[in-house]
């Protein structure tokens, strides 16, 4: 069965993004995107977002390779973006299913199972918060690769609230990048 994980930037006090939505505090650096990338091209083939995220990353990924001054990440993300599957979590959007889109508006539970039984590669959960809440509330979630930040943030958007059940996890393996974030994949 495939796995439902979890990708997100996080502060050292649990917030993924400020209070207004700001991730400027992220750090990335090549070897991050690097590293990002070898694993998605080896192990996933479906992404999973919320609404918003969703219609950040359609707004720029589907042409990102062919702007003026794209990077090596830009070209391969962009590839990759283009092949893989996208779920999308919304009661709101207008937009169709279609052979590369499933768009889920109720029965969270039963569609995930459902999505996680067709073969295939792991199903990645790329921010949305939001969305990584919802599932992990109905233990959905298999997995979380969390970027640990080198920053306090003291407030704003929490990746896990008081609303989650207790989950159990095992630290499987980390990775520590120039740029300070470490890197660490649990499982349940």
């Amino acid at each position: 069965m495939r796995k439902l994980i979890s990708f997100a930037h996080i502060s050292l006090d649990g917030f993924v993004s400020g209070e207004n939505g700001e991730m400027d505090w992220i750090k990335i650096d090549d070897s991050m995107f690097g590293f990002v990338e070898k694993w998605l091209s080896e192990r996933s083939d479906t992404a999973l977002y919320g609404k918003n995220t969703y219609t950040m990353m359609e707004s720029y990924w589907p042409t990102a390779a062919e702007q003026p001054g794209a990077t090596d990440h830009d070209k391969q993300h962009a590839a990759w973006y283009k092949k893989a599957n996208k779920i999308v979590l919304s009661t709101t959007l207008n937009q169709k299913s279609n052979d590369k889109l499933t768009v889920i508006a109720d029965n969270l539970t039963n569609n995930i199972n459902v999505l996680k039984r067709i073969p295939g590669k792991d199903i990645v959960i790329f921010g949305s918060p939001g969305a990584t809440r919802s599932l992990a509330q109905q233990n959905l979630v298999d997995a979380y690769w969390l970027f640990l930040n080198p920053i306090i943030l003291g407030k704003g958007k929490k990746l896990f609230d008081d609303k989650n059940d207790t989950a159990h996890l095992k630290l499987k393996t980390t990775e520590i990048f120039p740029s300070d974030v470490i890197c660490c994949y649990y499982e349940k």
